[in-house]
């Protein structure tokens, strides 16, 4: 019985390709981007991969936020909150 209904479905998926004007959903059109593309892109991806295998640190490191700062933006958000409320 499923194998009937497999078959069904894929009649009616040739019938529906055949509607839309093409043969096949392999005929529908792919990305194009050339095997040269494709190796420049695996080439910097290993290159990343590498560096972080070796231990190196990152290029950037965290910033660290001082105390007196989080406080201003804490107080500089409540500010918003509170303006917000009393438009609402």
């Amino acid at each position: 019985m499923l194998a009937e209904v497999e078959q069904e479905i894929t009649k009616l998926q040739r019938v529906a390709d055949a509607l839309r004007g093409s043969e096949s959903k392999q005929s529908s059109k792919r990305h194009g981007m050339s095997a040269a593309a494709r190796r420049k892109i695996s080439l910097a991806q290993k290159k990343r991969w590498s560096k972080l295998k070796s231990g190196a640190q990152p290029t950037k490191p965290k910033r660290a936020v001082s105390a007196a700062s989080r406080r201003r933006m804490a107080a500089a958000q409540k500010a918003r909150w509170a303006k917000a409320k009393r438009k609402s």
